[in-house]
């Protein structure tokens, strides 16, 4: 290991001799750790609202009040992590390898109780206080202890930035791999048809499934913590601890930061509740819920056609370049399927591959965003804050997943849908249309001129600070700008 010593006495190594080379195998065991977390993530995003409406009988408002609700927690606790995997003196596996150790068994454990199908016997007050502690346990405290120190530990693998983008692609590629399981299996496990042609819920189903799925991820995370290593390390010195206003200060003059948490929350608003009205979508307008498997396929074949190439696109291009572009090509196609009023079925699938072909560009360069933005904050501040930057952006994620989850049910609630009615009217049924289709469009339009206009990080900026850190490394500096 080389090492360094900035002026404040922080120690900072990197591989030398004494440490295996990156390679192919930390960029699978990094893919793993996404693919463990959204075995969970995923299945929630999809279908915890499902489970909540069809199998519990909560009304959608209620729904919708607990996931905006929950994010309020998610402020506190997910900073608050992000400040934990900063200052905690570092474990012998690692400062942030360490925590998919500790985590994984409870991630596992809150995401699988969150499905118990035997709840909807219980009286409604029971059943509401049930959601709120699971998806509590589950959202704010077990997914955010894994999620935060996972993804920050990009930065801290490889220091080339264009090993990070590699990361950032192979993780985009987990959690495809893992949105093509529960894409494709879920649909065909949880739902039949009667003889009317009605898409009927199996209540047990989500529990099994929910168990599957936990055990999948805890496999997924093993695989990430043994196959990945870090190879940055900071080893800080005791030093006046910079206070919650004054960290929200700092972060507060990141441009791109801001830029990208603008765009996260806009992002997630769109894609989950995308996701979520196409349950309904393909339940009520459709009325074919087992094409839900055919449309998961086609979203994730997109990715999986872009993965290789992303390494050049992003090299050649520009990883804001290739997103902003992404995301217009995504909002000209989900505006014009809305415009359509399509009836068939292929039709709509072959629009929104090419939707999804947008998003996936986008989606494959995003995480590869933030370990940019946290040079840049070193660069502007001569701070490395790893876990709290990306524990910032972590919670815009979180917040938009919860706008999409409360927003799915405040529309579902304005637009007259029944929960426990069999089939809904046709009016609804073109309304869940709209809101599956426009709504996401004007999103991701929202999101091109973010990345157009707002984010700063394009290649040469990025190319330039990572310059400058190499360089004041070498000099056994932090810069200061």
């Amino acid at each position: 290991m080389s090492k360094s010593v900035d002026e404040k006495g922080n120690v900072r190594m990197e591989a030398g001799n004494g440490c295996r080379p990156f390679g192919l195998r930390d960029k699978i065991g990094y893919m793993f750790g996404d693919f463990g977390n959204d075995f969970s993530f995923i299945f929630a995003g999809n279908y915890l609202m499902v489970f909540y409406t069809k199998v519990l009988g909560l009304s959608g408002f209620a729904v919708g009040l607990l996931f905006l609700g929950t994010r309020i927690v998610d402020a506190f606790t997910d900073v608050t992590m992000g400040r934990i995997v900063d200052h905690m003196k570092p474990a012998r596996d690692g400062r942030f390898r360490s925590w998919i150790r500790r985590m994984s068994i409870p991630v596992a454990v809150s995401s699988t109780i969150m499905y118990f199908w035997f709840v909807r016997d219980w009286p409604y007050p029971a059943k509401l206080g049930y959601a709120i502690i699971t998806y509590l346990l589950w959202s704010s405290f077990c997914y955010t202890g894994i999620n935060i120190p996972y993804g920050s530990m990009a930065s801290v693998i490889s220091p080339d930035v264009k090993d990070r983008a590699s990361l950032s692609t192979f993780r985009s590629v987990g959690a495809s791999l893992a949105g093509l399981v529960i894409g494709v299996l879920v649909p065909l496990a949880v739902y039949r048809t009667d003889g009317e042609g009605n898409q009927i819920v199996l209540p047990e189903r989500f529990t099994i499934t929910a168990v599957v799925l936990g055990a999948l991820a805890l496999i997924c995370y093993g695989l990430c913590y043994f196959l990945c290593q870090e190879r940055v390390v900071f080893e800080k010195k005791e030093s006046k601890r910079e206070s919650a206003g004054e960290m929200l200060g700092s972060l507060g003059k990141n441009r791109p930061l801001l830029a990208l948490v603008c765009a996260a929350l806009i992002l997630l608003l769109a894609t989950m509740l995308g996701q979520t009205m196409n349950n309904y979508l393909f339940l009520d307008y459709f009325k074919n819920a087992k094409a839900l498997a055919a449309l998961n396929v086609i979203g994730i074949a997109g990715v999986l056609m872009l993965a290789p190439f992303i390494s050049r696109i992003a090299s050649g291009f520009g990883k804001k370049e290739a997103g902003a572009v992404g995301m217009l090509l995504a909002g000209i196609v989900y505006i014009l399927t809305y415009l359509l009023h399509l009836k068939s079925i292929p039709l709509f699938l072959a629009l929104l591959f090419l939707g999804t072909m947008g998003t996936g560009l986008f989606n494959l360069v995003i995480w590869a965003f933030i370990t940019d933005i946290i040079d840049y904050q070193e660069v502007a501040t001569g701070k490395r804050e790893d876990g709290t930057v990306y524990a910032v952006y972590s919670f815009a994620r979180k917040a938009g997943q919860a706008l999409a989850g409360g927003a799915g049910g405040f529309v579902l609630t304005a637009i007259g849908y029944v929960s426990e009615a069999p089939a809904q009217t046709a009016l609804v049924a073109d309304r869940i249309y709209t809101a599956a289709t426009l709504v996401p469009g004007v999103c991701y339009l929202a999101v091109f001129l973010i990345m157009q206009l707002w984010y700063p990080l394009t290649r040469k900026e990025v190319e330039k600070n990572t310059a400058i850190l190499r360089e004041k490394r070498e000099e056994g500096v932090t810069f200061h700008g």
